[in-house]
């Protein structure tokens, strides 16, 4: 009986020792594989913030919805952005005024008195070649005089019976009449007035000075009886069979400015009357007052119709080429930004900031934010816009 029991003691105190070793025995097993399903775990964590941030990244910009019953509604139209030709119409006044290369003045380069004045009101108008005043000058008349007594010596000298006395004689007398011919035509003397004075002998009391060029008396100085000083101005005279238009352009636009481009001048003195130029030149300087640089059109004056200081309306025509251009009703611009609403398609609008450039006919250039073929609201757009306010959408 004692071995028995001392047989089941020892079976029971094994199963025990048994139970111990592979409770350890798992309990190690345990400890050592939580480490890695914690750090399975924050992998996957990260991964899905991963997923979650690139998910952000690609997400679309924002959209105002308008179904397209709603958009027949409020009248919203869509255009296409596309490239075309640009041209920008500068449109500003200017004034007829003369051409400064058909100016002349008329003086005199002696001294003398006026006896007889032809040209006796301003705005006559006087071709080449004739008499605009008589004047009676003493040093002209001792001039005149001292040549008729150097011919007369001429003569006299070839009557001398020694031949070397009267050939130096003669050689004098001619130089010195030379002298005088050459001091009668500093002074304008006329070529048929000289030989006048050298055929009848008789020196010329008053000279007639006669005008150099064609053209309307502008400014008039000269009065009968007055006295006039070498280099006094007596007449100012303008042909204009052509005329100078002068326009001003501001500031601003003077970048697109230069020589050759075309204009349409008009007046309201002709209406439907249209003249078409060029600009020929282009001032260097500016207004400090209207910042503005003055341009100047050369056009021709048929009929003496165009008179100086009438006023002009000037459109300037400038090619731009081709641009990217969009309405520009489609455009909402707030002074700091410009929004457009690009139609996304199935009635949903993206508000988009571009950057605009030069604005003609209705027209804007598009710089920056928008493509070739996209489509922008272009009426109703501010309902867009408001609409798109309410939701939060834009600012």
């Amino acid at each position: 009986m004692g071995k028995k029991n001392l047989f089941i003691f020892v079976c029971v105190a094994v199963i025990v020792v048994a139970a111990l070793i592979f409770i350890s025995s798992t309990a190690k097993k345990n400890s050592h594989s939580m480490p890695a399903q914690a750090a399975a775990a924050q992998n996957t964590q990260q991964q899905q913030q991963q997923v979650s941030s690139s998910g952000e990244d690609q997400e679309e910009p924002p959209t105002v919805e308008i179904p397209p019953d709603k958009q027949q509604l409020i009248g919203v139209k869509t255009v296409a952005a596309g490239l075309k030709p640009l041209q920008k119409i500068i449109r500003t006044v200017g004034s007829v005024e003369y051409d400064e290369r058909r100016l002349a003045t008329v003086n005199t380069k002696f001294e003398g008195w006026i006896e007889k004045l032809f040209v006796d009101y301003t705005g006559k108008y006087i071709r080449k070649g004739e008499p605009i005043a008589e004047i009676y000058s003493p040093e002209l008349l001792a001039t005149e005089q001292e040549l008729i007594n150097l011919l007369k010596w001429e003569k006299e000298s070839k009557s001398v019976k020694n031949g070397d006395v009267s050939l130096m004689l003669d050689k004098d007398a001619k130089q010195i009449a030379e002298g005088a011919r050459q001091r009668l035509h500093l002074w304008d003397i006329t070529d048929k007035q000289i030989n006048q004075i050298e055929q009848t002998g008789i020196p010329m009391r008053t000279l007639t000075i006669y005008s150099p060029v064609s053209g309307y008396v502008v400014q008039k100085m000269a009065f009968q009886g007055m006295r006039v000083m070498p280099g006094e101005k007596l007449l100012d005279v303008a042909d204009l069979s052509t005329v100078w238009i002068l326009s001003d352009i501001f500031e601003y636009e003077l970048p697109l400015i230069k020589p050759g481009e075309k204009a349409i001048i008009s007046l309201s003195y002709f209406p439907g009357k249209e003249y078409t130029s060029a600009i020929d030149y282009v001032y260097p300087t500016m207004s400090g007052a209207t910042r503005s640089a003055k341009v100047r059109f050369t056009i021709p004056n048929a009929g003496n119709k165009l008179k100086p200081q009438m006023y002009t309306d000037v459109a300037v025509k400038i090619n731009l080429g081709k641009r990217l251009v969009i309405p520009e009703d489609a455009v909402l611009d707030s002074g700091k930004r410009q929004v457009v609403y690009v139609d996304k398609g199935e009635g949903n609008f993206e508000p988009r900031e571009v950057s605009i450039g030069m604005r003609s006919d209705g027209m804007v250039e598009v710089t920056g934010g928008l493509k070739a073929g996209e489509r922008v609201a272009s009426a109703a757009n501010f309902l867009i816009d408001s609409e798109a306010k309410l939701k939060g959408i834009v600012k």
